[in-house]
């Protein structure tokens, strides 16, 4: 897993919305104050109003802004220039060099969230502003021509499943944050943990949610168990004074399963 500063819970508030920053702030690791899709058109002017009288940690909120090059892209640079947020989640990432130069004074999550977008995963990955890539299901699977990103049993089907590996990949290639999509299905707390399960053990930095309902379930699947921690400091220990290849209760270890060890204990905040 590839280290980002913010997470594991990210949690999307409308920036329409001025008395839900608080709320969010507090309930979330992070939060992220959507000019873009979670916006009315007629309503964004005063969701830049905002978020210009905004006083959040900037340490602790991302920016979402309207694709670089739309027509309501300069008016949400504008409004973010008096504020203090330097982290911006670019939507619908597609261009790298643009990425590069239209928002060379922040720190950048591209959001992937069409073919093209993710095609370019690794060229993305390389704009030296870009701190964390992060992939939107259906966003992606609209660019397509498809109707939703997943079954009826709520699994992704496989496109989504090829996306989200690339766009993990490319982030942890050219060693940058990965964030997972959200899962869209509110009541469905379950289901979220073993998803943001899977995204945790994968290496994905943290996961993105839509209601503060869904925070519990993201922290409580990115904390690693009891029973993780005790065996990632148990095989540690004993691969002290080992010069390579040892067993450990029945299984071979080695450098990989060591890192592996290394990442549970960072997870759970003991290891820096």
């Amino acid at each position: 897993m590839t280290a980002f500063p913010m997470g594991p819970a990210l949690l999307f508030c409308p920036a329409d919305r001025a008395d839900r920053f608080a709320k969010a702030a507090e309930r979330a690791d992070a939060v992220i104050l959507d000019l873009e899709d979670a916006v009315a058109f007629e309503d964004k002017e005063q969701a830049r109003k905002n978020l210009a009288a905004s006083a959040l940690d900037p340490e602790r909120t991302i920016v979402r802004v309207n694709p670089v090059g739309s027509p309501s892209f300069r008016a949400d640079l504008e409004a973010l220039a008096v504020t203090g947020y330097r982290y911006v989640m670019a939507a619908k990432a597609e261009d790298p060099k643009a990425i590069a130069h239209s928002l060379r004074k922040f720190q950048v999550v591209a959001l992937l969230e069409t073919a093209l977008g993710v095609v370019r995963a690794p060229e993305i990955a390389q704009a030296e502003n870009v701190a964390a890539l992060m992939w939107g299901a259906e966003d992606l699977l609209a660019s397509l021509g498809g109707e939703s990103s997943r079954r009826a049993d709520g699994s992704y089907r496989s496109v989504a499943v090829a996306a989200r590996s690339a766009v993990l990949l490319a982030a942890g290639a050219f060693g940058k944050g990965a964030i997972d999509s959200i899962y869209g299905n509110i009541a469905d707390t379950a289901g979220l943990e073993e998803e943001a399960r899977d995204g945790a053990a994968s290496g994905f930095a943290a996961k993105a949610c839509i209601h503060p309902g869904q925070v519990g379930s993201v922290r409580a699947a990115y904390a690693p168990s009891e029973a993780e921690k005790d065996y990632a400091r148990e095989v540690l220990a004993a691969a002290k004074g080992q010069g390579g290849v040892f067993s450990f209760r029945g299984e071979m270890i080695d450098g990989p399963l060591l890192r592996q060890a290394e990442q549970t204990l960072r997870r759970a905040g003991i290891l820096a």
